[in-house]
């Protein structure tokens, strides 16, 4: 997909399989996303003190933990639609690491249609500023 992501860094641009691009500490095992960067480096496991990290590409396949409705018009730098319409929000466990992590959902997909422990999956979906962001769709 070529394409310029909302946010440099956070997940792939593939189109068929995207993944979320987070980042895994040597020591522990422990999984952040988004990607532990910069120079305040270290695990916030408290159990560790791992400074060391490799970027990983996380699991594009979860279940879904928890869910709202985005009533609102969200702030810049978000880009949303105008005039603002409802959209769901979903927060889901990633297979492999067992972590949550939220994100929209597609457009066309409503609070209704969500059941906490369904198969979800990421995808791909342009904005309208052309920009491509990262959503969750029912797997």
């Amino acid at each position: 997909m070529s394409a310029t992501p909302v946010l440099e860094g956070w997940f792939t641009l593939d189109g068929e399989q995207p993944h979320l691009l987070g980042s895994q500490c040597q020591s522990c095992g422990t999984y952040y996303f988004p990607q532990i960067r910069g120079e305040a480096k270290f695990c916030r496991n408290p159990d560790c003190e791992g400074e060391s990290f490799d970027e990983v590409k996380l699991s594009r396949t979860g279940k879904l933990w928890s869910y709202t409705n985005a009533m609102y018009q969200p702030p810049e730098p978000f880009v949303a639609k105008d005039p603002h319409e409802p959209y769901a929000i979903a927060a889901v466990e990633l297979d492999a690491e067992k972590m949550i992590v939220l994100g929209s959902v597609v457009d066309g997909i409503s609070v209704e249609q969500l059941e906490v422990g369904m198969a979800m999956e990421l995808v791909l979906e342009a904005l309208n500023d052309g920009k491509v962001t990262w959503k969750w769709k029912p797997a």
